[in-house]
């Protein structure tokens, strides 16, 4: 099955499990590493409408359901290993929906090429559309970054 297709799959199968069980997808992706297949789901708790903290239970409780649900449905032809974690501090900003859940938060930008001698900037997300994103940086610089030139975008980690 065609990578696509199992994220759709898996999109589809957490929709309702979400739902019912507190859980929201983040992403998923199946990949290749070392000559082994991996389909990595990353899931984050909702608590009273918040997100909260995803236990190491969360993950096991989301694993065994994706696991019977997969048995089931046999969509996957090779050996794979299921992994399912929370996204992390350090979490990738992909979707619409993650640069509006993450507006005023601290973002790191890794660019292919560097701007004005920098290839990684930090700063608040103040703003996106489907081309760019802006920044504030802590010198009060805005900064509009085409998210074509964005190898990677994800949430600071702040100590």
């Amino acid at each position: 099955m065609a990578k696509k297709k199992i994220s759709d799959l898996i999109a589809e199968w957490m929709d309702g499990f979400g739902r019912d069980n507190g859980y929201e997808l983040s992403r998923c992706e199946f990949v290749k590493e070392a000559g082994s297949w991996y389909l990595r789901v990353y899931v984050d708790r909702l608590q009273d409408g918040a997100y909260g903290h995803m236990s190491a239970g969360d993950c096991e409780t989301v694993s065994r359901y994706l696991s019977e649900k997969l048995d089931e449905a046999d969509p996957i032809e090779q050996n794979y290993y299921l992994e399912v974690s929370s996204p992390g501090l350090d979490r990738p900003l992909i979707s619409r929906k993650d640069f509006e859940r993450f507006r005023g938060e601290r973002i790191e930008i890794s660019l292919y090429k560097a701007m004005d001698g920098k290839k990684k900037l930090e700063g608040i997300l103040t703003e996106s559309d489907d081309e760019s994103v802006t920044i504030t940086t802590d010198e009060g610089t805005v900064i509009q970054i085409p998210k074509d030139k964005a190898g990677k975008i994800n949430l600071a980690v702040v100590f």
